[in-house]
């Protein structure tokens, strides 16, 4: 398939900017490591998660990632990836996986925004937002497959649990 022609090319506004006024607000510690790189922690419930944000310019799209304070060993992997291809299946918005160098769980997602006047505060806080709700939701399924010895399926079915009141 040939390569589509663009009849005019927008260039998005840099979402950093915006992104780094929200980490601020939110008082995470954050670094701005240049116009395109920028890399924060969010506290959570069960850990702290990294969060990344790599802006492109030239594809007018910004790449986010969101780690876990977890590290897989490395027997544990292979069913480790079989519980994210289940959690996977149950997400509208990003996808994890694992980072290979190191096990790390992370939750991924990619905005588009060529042509578009610039990311809304609105959409950039959902971005974050939804990324440490889905971790936050998943991650004692990990914590039963890494350390509970419970198969993917059995760890997704007790994490999905919805608890009703307080103990």
């Amino acid at each position: 398939m040939a390569a589509l022609t663009s009849i005019h090319q927008d260039n998005a506004p840099n979402p950093l900017d915006m992104m780094e006024q929200i980490v601020a607000a939110n008082e995470w510690v954050f670094d701005r490591r240049s116009d395109s790189e920028m890399a924060a922690e969010a506290p959570g419930k069960w850990c702290d998660y990294g969060l990344y944000f790599s802006w492109s310019h030239e594809i007018s799209a910004m790449h986010f990632t969101c780690t876990f304070d977890l590290k897989v060993p490395e027997k544990r992997r292979a069913a480790l990836y079989e519980l994210l291809a289940l959690a996977n299946e149950r997400l509208w918005i990003g996808h994890f996986g694992m980072d290979a160098d190191d096990g790390m769980p992370l939750f991924r997602h990619a905005v588009l925004l060529r042509g578009a006047p610039g990311a809304s505060s609105e959409s950039l806080e959902d971005m974050v937002d939804i990324a440490i709700t889905e971790c936050e939701r998943f991650f004692p399924a990990f914590q039963f497959v890494l350390w509970g010895g419970k198969s993917p399926n059995e760890a997704l079915q007790a994490a999905m649990l919805e608890c009703v009141g307080e103990a």
